[in-house]
């Protein structure tokens, strides 16, 4: 994906969090916390749909790179959605319902240097 007018590329990524609690000490099924990722994965493209960032990871359909983290509680979750909306970076915290459990939480599609510096502290999803 290169830059318009640059001749430099830039990766446009999407950042899903998940809480690794789920399956560690509430015994989730992975299958389930895949589909709360998926959720809000879905969501957070749908709710910013016509954003050119969010335009471009579209057309490049073959070629979408997703990075999965994991937070290890509802807590860390909370504070990491908190601070995303301090810094204006679009997301999606999603709340699996009818239970009302943050569950996990995907970003937009960013250039990867926008948004890595909020996410570095966490490690991929085991």
């Amino acid at each position: 994906m290169a830059a318009s007018g640059t001749g430099t590329t830039r990766r446009l990524v999407q950042y899903i969090v998940v809480r690794s609690d789920l399956m560690e000490h509430m015994t989730w099924p992975l299958g389930a916390v895949v589909a709360q990722a998926c959720h809000a994965a879905t969501a957070v493209i749908h709710q910013n749909y016509s954003d050119p960032d969010t335009q471009e990871y579209l057309a490049e359909l073959d070629s979408m790179h997703k990075v999965v983290l994991q937070v290890p509680d509802h807590s860390s979750l909370s504070t990491l959605s908190v601070t995303l909306t301090e810094k204006n970076v679009a997301h999606k915290l999603w709340i699996e319902q009818p239970e009302n459990i943050p569950t996990c939480l995907a970003l937009k599609p960013y250039p990867k240097e926008t948004v890595h510096p909020l996410l570095r502290t966490f490690k991929l999803l085991k």
